[in-house]
């Protein structure tokens, strides 16, 4: 939708600061509030445009068809938590992704025999974050050490170097946006007794009981409300995390972290996977 296309928008809004929640609270014997936490709200994106082709209307109607299809998806509108991207792209601009979904879809039929459809659409964002169009993944092998190490076999005299470059150590990821992003992590087997730690936070999540083999894995998924772990058969395995470990404050800051992660693997052929979107406060 938009320049180039049949579906034409006259106005845009919601594209810029999302509405707060706030809980001030009045002070007692005195003038003025206490100003308490401010939380976003659902960013609500509403279009003001239509539908032309001109002498056309079985082409307008057709096109209004795909945009209540997609919003028909029984995949997303029967499933608790189940989201849509909205995919925004400014002119000089790099696509960025909401995501939510569709609340409005109000067409005026009355010139439709005369290839117009006027249009009143409303997208609802339950994140206020923008992210990239991309998704990115950094995968982290076992049996590395961040401080350099040794390579058999060793003579006298020895020099140890530190590895104090991304380039020459892996664990490595990028948020290049502006605001915290919430990754994806993998663990793929074999490998026991899981330990993932945001190095510069401190944060950890920690699998002291979890055994796994070769074939299997287990998911953990940090973004707001799809916080979850799941095994390879789609089973829960939230109780294999230790009590201090918290889903929902790891988080990738701004700019580069280094991620570690620490197992039990003989093969040394386990992997980390952890993917992100790129997040930003701003369009």
């Amino acid at each position: 939708m938009g320049a180039g296309t049949p579906i034409r928008f006259k106005e845009i809004t919601g594209l810029g600061w999302p509405g707060t929640r706030d809980s001030d609270v009045d002070q007692p014997s005195a003038d003025g509030v206490f100003p308490g936490p401010d939380y976003y709200t659902a960013r609500t994106i509403e279009f003001d445009g239509g539908i032309t082709v001109a002498g056309n209307g079985p082409a307008c109607e057709a096109l209004l068809a795909q945009l209540q299809a997609a919003a028909d998806d029984p995949t997303i509108r029967l499933v608790g938590g189940a989201t849509m991207p909205l995919r925004v792209r400014r002119p000089g601009s790099a696509t960025r992704r909401a995501f939510g979904r569709l609340r409005r879809l109000a067409p005026e039929m009355a010139t439709a025999i005369h290839g117009r459809i006027e249009l009143d659409m409303a997208f609802e964002a339950v994140d206020p974050t923008w992210y990239g169009d991309t998704e990115q993944t950094v995968d982290i092998p076992l049996g590395w050490m961040t401080g350099g190490g040794f390579t058999a076999p060793v003579f006298a005299p020895i020099f140890v170097t530190s590895a104090t470059e991304a380039a020459v150590r892996p664990g490595w990821v990028t948020n290049n946006g502006t605001r915290d992003t919430w990754p994806v992590l993998r663990i793929q087997g074999p490998c026991s007794n899981v330990t993932i730690t945001h190095v510069a936070s401190g944060r950890a999540l920690a699998f002291p009981a979890l055994s796994l083999t070769a074939e299997q894995w287990v998911e953990l998924d940090t973004r707001p409300g799809h916080l979850s772990v799941v095994r390879e058969n789609g089973g829960n395995a939230e109780t294999y995390l230790s009590p201090a470990s918290r889903l929902d404050q790891f988080s990738l800051p701004s700019g580069q972290s280094e991620m570690r992660w620490t197992a039990v693997d003989p093969t040394n052929s386990a992997r980390l996977s952890v993917t992100w979107r790129d997040a930003y406060t701003a369009l």
